[in-house]
């Protein structure tokens, strides 16, 4: 029986991590993947969702690799669970129904995993799949050493409202982006933009994936689409979208042109016009995410008078995005995403205050 995994910033062990996988064979040569590399401690590899929650309730770890196609308890079923008995430990789905475009990836996404990977045939497990596998690892126990000078509250000035709201988000940002939509009221009507870094073939399905969530019609933005009420656009896979102004109305402009973050769709490009077009009259959000993607376009937005609030460290599965925002002294309000949903809700600016 596995020991206990110390908890690795008191006692400086390596990040642990629990294989959940029906197959023999994949939890073995995973294992082995792991092992390998000597970043990461193999905590414990059981079969089902049953023997991970038992596992959970005696140990803890700091990643979860978790396969979809289990008998029993699918592991999409089992996934709200294991979260919430990982006690903050991110899940990784690791199965071959996450391919290239494919619903799972976004459903997974949508109810707390952290990120996915493709699980290859037996034969093909070692070299790349194993690289890429501590890879992922990596990334989602990253210690971010993020200083924040002061913590803003939410206090609303009453009568300060906006015209349009824009959301960024990476890592973790479905789930953190599910939380948010599902506390704006059906009457709700602002536009709504979302720049969410995933691939082009999954965005179809995430756009309607966003679309039952908020309870309103979403689409992959087009370029010249008009911004309407009521509606979502949200950003190609393979493009920048940005807003301008053509009369009286606003428009879509979809742009490729190399971001500074290096991202493919980027949230700089989208904010940075979102103050240029609406000015104080527009908000910003920025959800769970690695790097700092979305830090200059808030700096642009804070200066053009926008309001900027991003999601709080506790929720974010990596902080990285919305803590470079909130480092900079951008951000308005640090909230968990259900509060930032209704705080969007009630339309009223938050005047940022120091924490008591």
């Amino acid at each position: 029986m596995a020991s206990p995994a110390p908890d690795k910033q008191q006692f400086d062990t390596p990040p642990s991590v629990l294989i959940v996988d029906d197959s023999v064979v994949a939890r073995a040569v995973m294992a082995r993947a792991i092992d390998g590399a000597g970043d990461f401690l193999v905590a414990g590899a059981v079969p089902n969702a049953d023997a991970a929650q038992d596992f959970l309730a005696r140990h803890r770890v700091d990643v979860i690799i978790l396969d979809i196609e289990m008998p029993g308890v699918d592991g999409l079923t089992a996934l709200p669970d294991l979260i919430a008995a990982g006690q903050g430990a991110r899940v990784l789905i690791v199965s071959s129904a996450c391919g290239d475009g494919a619903a799972t990836t976004v459903q997974a996404l949508a109810l707390g995993a952290a990120d996915t990977l493709v699980k290859p045939e037996v034969g093909a497990f070692a070299g790349r799949f194993a690289d890429l596998l501590n890879h992922k690892i990596a990334r989602l126990v990253e210690n971010d050493e993020i200083v924040v000078p002061r913590t803003p509250v939410a206090v609303f000035a009453p009568g300060d409202d906006f015209d349009i709201v824009a959301i960024g988000a990476s890592t973790g940002g479905i789930h953190a982006l599910s939380l948010l939509l599902r506390s704006l009221p059906a009457d709700f009507r602002l536009p709504i933009l979302i720049t969410q870094h995933l691939p082009d073939s999954f965005m179809p399905y995430f756009a309607a994936q966003v679309a039952v969530l908020a309870n309103r019609p979403c689409e992959v933005a087009e370029d010249h689409a008009r911004i309407r009420p009521g509606r979502i656009l949200i950003a190609p896979g393979n493009a920048h979208l940005r807003c301008v102004s053509i009369g009286e109305t606003t428009a879509v402009r979809l742009s490729t042109t190399p971001a500074p973050s290096g991202c493919l769709p980027s949230v700089d490009p989208m904010l940075d016009s979102i103050a240029a077009t609406y000015g104080d009259r527009a908000l910003g959000v920025v959800l769970s995410g690695m790097g700092r993607d979305g830090a200059i376009g808030a700096a642009s937005l804070a200066a053009a008078g926008g309001c900027v609030v991003v999601q709080d460290r506790a929720s974010s599965v990596i902080w990285g995005m919305p803590g470079a925002v909130a480092a900079g002294g951008l951000a308005d309000a640090i909230l968990p995403p259900d509060e930032i949903g209704q705080l969007i809700a009630r339309r009223r600016r938050p005047a940022s205050a120091p924490s008591c």
